[in-house]
């Protein structure tokens, strides 16, 4: 395209008028038309976009992922660490106790109702003052 432009007839409401000479005066535009032109041009962007990703500008679309891989990698090694803790503990008490087909399966059933009940703040804390509450009643 060259210099050359073609004129168009425009008619806005006093609002939009307004808004238009706001923004032109922090814009750093040399002209309203050149704002308008702008205006316009990120407008027609965002109509051809498929989707929100296409319409970020490269630069933040970059750092949103880069932030976004960094993310995936900690939660991808916090996952990994609490699953070798979590492997550690079942092969103890698994060497430690001889449970039986049936316990297994009731405890795995009483687990998931505790995570879903809780969603996912399961606490020590709260085992062992169940378990002197059951102590107590034992010995009433």
């Amino acid at each position: 395209m060259g210099s050359e432009k073609e004129r168009l007839s425009l008619r806005v409401s006093p609002v939009t008028s307004y808004r238009l000479h706001t923004a032109y005066r922090k814009s750093g535009c040399r002209s309203m038309n050149e704002l308008a032109e702008k205006a316009i041009g990120f407008y027609l962007d965002y109509l051809e976009a498929d989707n929100a990703g296409d319409f970020l500008p490269t630069a933040l679309k970059s750092y949103v992922d880069g932030r976004l891989g960094k993310l995936e990698d900690s939660l991808s090694s916090l996952s990994f660490r609490q699953s070798v803790e979590v492997d550690m503990m079942a092969g103890i008490l698994a060497d430690g106790f001889r449970l039986r087909e049936e316990d297994l399966r009731r405890r795995r059933a009483e687990s998931v109702n505790n995570v879903k009940r809780t969603n996912g703040r399961i606490s020590l804390e709260k085992y062992v003052r169940e378990g002197w509450e059951d102590e107590d009643e034992w010995q009433d």
